[in-house]
């Protein structure tokens, strides 16, 4: 175990956690947890069963005196939004996460930690094998998919034969000392938008225009503290060059994860060659007044211009304008606040992700509600 975790207690919890960090669990992606999980259970004798969707339960017998005690679910969810500093050599999809100790926190170098929801994943597993704990019958509800929701996932597509308590307890909260009696949820929306494309100019150059920089965050706990979407920023750079240097969008692409505010987005435009001059004087202008719209949430965000490799087409002119301009409307950030809770976002909405799939743009949103 890193070295790092050995001064925390309970140990036995801090052991499984780091197991999990060593594991690759993105989304959709979670077989390599899920197979930790049951070969740990049946190390154990613990009796365990999969659904269809790839949800776990393991069965923990009651401790003894408390057999008569009625069944209790404790649920948490086997993946993790896996986020890291582009510099970063660790990469929590590779399941390389460099966990330190900073003061009283348990943090990542570089990249998201993971624990949502490895933590609650680790104190199940501690908390089955610690003898010393007194609990009546348990299931152990590990799900998947949780970081990116819908219908018929993960939760959602629970096989209710799968359990058999009554009550249930969620392990998957952001504050510490307090029970939530209810349900946060969220809407996930999808945007494709066809638009025409031609031929690249003759003699047209193509540039790279990426934003970097930015701390990102999670769509919902992070939602309200200003930080910069990268998606949406580019968007506005582009918009505001567009009027002043004309060229063509190849692709604008942005976000790894859907509840995580994008750090990172990149888009090619084709341009004539005579007017890239004016076109990176225009980026620049941009940029200027981003940073300083920024320089206190996000005082690393940059925007560069670099060559790319070839394109064979791009958006038309109009298309352009329009594709821009529909990211520049969509909105990212908190919609409502609680009328009875200073500071608390009720709503919010972020645009996580920008994927260009040939003469189709696709924008994804995730709207997030607070739990009460």
């Amino acid at each position: 175990m890193s070295d790092a975790l050995l001064v925390l207690e309970p140990a036995l919890l801090w052991e499984r956690f780091f197991e999990l960090t060593r594991i690759a669990r993105p989304p959709k992606e979670e077989a390599a947890a899920r197979e930790h999980v049951l070969a740990w259970a049946a190390a154990r004798s613990l009796e365990s069963a999969v659904d269809d969707e790839g949800n776990v339960v393991v069965r923990v017998q009651a401790a003894r005196g408390r057999e008569n005690a009625p069944v209790v679910v404790l649920q948490a969810h086997l993946d993790m939004v896996c986020e890291r500093d582009p510099a970063s050599p660790c990469g929590p999809r590779d399941g390389r996460i460099d966990v330190r100790v900073e003061g009283d926190w348990v943090r990542a170098n570089g990249t998201t930690l993971g624990a949502d929801n490895g933590i609650g994943i680790a104190a199940m597993m501690a908390l089955a094998e610690d003898a010393a704990l007194p609990h009546g019958p348990l299931e152990l509800l590990m799900t998947v998919g949780e970081e990116v929701g819908g219908e018929g996932v993960g939760a959602s597509g629970l096989d209710p034969s799968l359990v058999t308590g009554a009550t249930l307890v969620n392990l998957d909260s952001e504050e510490d000392g307090k029970l939530t009696v209810g349900s946060a949820s969220s809407t996930d929306t999808s945007i494709r938008v066809e638009k025409p494309r031609e031929a690249r100019d003759p003699g047209a150059v193509t540039l790279s225009v990426t934003m970097g920089g930015g701390l990102g965050g999670h769509s919902g706990v992070d939602i309200a503290r200003g930080r910069a979407n990268a998606i949406k920023v580019l968007a506005r750079a582009l918009r505001e060059t567009l009027a002043v240097a004309p060229f063509r969008l190849v692709s604008l692409d942005g976000g790894k994860s859907w509840n995580a505010i994008p750090r990172d987005a990149t888009a090619i435009c084709s341009l004539p060659a005579e007017g890239e001059a004016s076109f990176r004087g225009a980026v620049e202008t941009a940029a200027a007044t981003i940073r300083d719209a920024y320089s206190t949430t996000d005082p690393d965000l940059a925007i560069s211009v670099t060559p790319p490799t070839d394109a064979a087409d791009a958006w038309t002119t109009d298309a352009t304008a329009d594709l821009l301009d529909l990211v520049a409307v969509l909105p990212s950030g908190p919609l409502a606040m609680s009328p009875d809770f200073q500071g608390l976002v009720e709503r919010s909405t972020s645009v996580g992700g920008a994927v260009t799939d040939g003469p189709r743009l696709k924008l994804h949103s995730l709207e997030s509600a607070k739990a009460q």
